[in-house]
């Protein structure tokens, strides 16, 4: 089970860094790469910063809760 827990805290960090970076393509802070139709979208924002909030989620849940 702590196999499980660690898997759940890494997944959620990932999704908390994935979602750094959309908001970070989305306020265009963070233009890599330069094609990217992410760049100066403010949806984007938006979107990252729910998938920052998640990833907090799973890594808070993974530490909190016992599988």
């Amino acid at each position: 089970m702590r196999l499980i827990r660690l898997l759940a805290g890494i997944f959620g960090f990932l999704v908390g860094v994935i979602g750094l970076v959309w908001i970070g393509q989305g306020t265009g802070v963070f233009p890599y790469p330069r094609s990217s139709f992410m760049i100066d979208q403010t949806p984007w924002i938006f979107w990252g910063l729910l998938a920052s909030l998640i990833g907090v989620l799973i890594v808070w849940a993974s530490r909190r809760f016992r599988i």
